[in-house]
């Protein structure tokens, strides 16, 4: 599978509350493109966020799709996420794209691939794009060590984090809660 880079998305469930979010930055090769993307997007009313890191396309494809998903199995975002990576896995058009989706509702969070995974990760954190691994470490260190913030709070400091390291990832946040 093609290495996913040029952004980070982060979601976190922490005291019951789940924050997701992602930096602005979208680069064509070795330059910047564009720095205020929103690669956060709400459906079923709010109920799922969902946010993506690879090509904007393809994944605009996939979260369409995924909608039809969720539309099709009454809001179950479990099966719908299932269904989509078969068909993802599957399709000779689906095959192609390159992008990879976090999902989130209240309860839990889901990473899908383009080879058919749907990860349910551990420690409630889920992390994608060239600067996911420096989130995801500040992430699972301020739930441990600062258990009093929100997930809002953890989410944001660890994207910042990640966009102090990584060259493909902006302070430019966008995120997201559900209520």
């Amino acid at each position: 599978m093609t290495k996913i880079r040029s952004t980070t998305v982060l979601a976190v469930i922490h005291n019951g509350k789940v924050a997701i979010g992602a930096d602005g930055q979208a680069t064509m090769g070795n330059y910047v493109a564009k720095s205020n993307v929103k690669k956060i997007r709400k459906l079923q009313d709010g109920k799922i966020v969902t946010g993506f890191a690879g090509s904007t396309a393809d994944a605009f494809t996939l979260l369409e799709r995924f909608d039809e998903k969720l539309n099709a199995y009454g809001g179950n975002m479990k099966r719908a996420a299932i269904e989509l990576a078969k068909d993802w896995r599957m399709d000779r058009y689906l095959r192609k794209l390159e992008a990879m989706l976090i999902t989130a509702d209240k309860d839990e969070l889901l990473v899908l691939s383009g080879t058919g995974d749907v990860l349910e990760p551990d420690n409630q954190i889920a992390a994608i794009g060239s600067g996911s691994m420096y989130a995801q470490s500040a992430a699972l260190a301020l739930k441990k060590h600062a258990p009093n913030l929100s997930a809002e709070e953890i989410v944001r400091e660890s994207l910042n984090i990640a966009a102090d390291i990584c060259i493909y990832t902006n302070h430019n946040l966008i995120i997201e809660n559900i209520e």
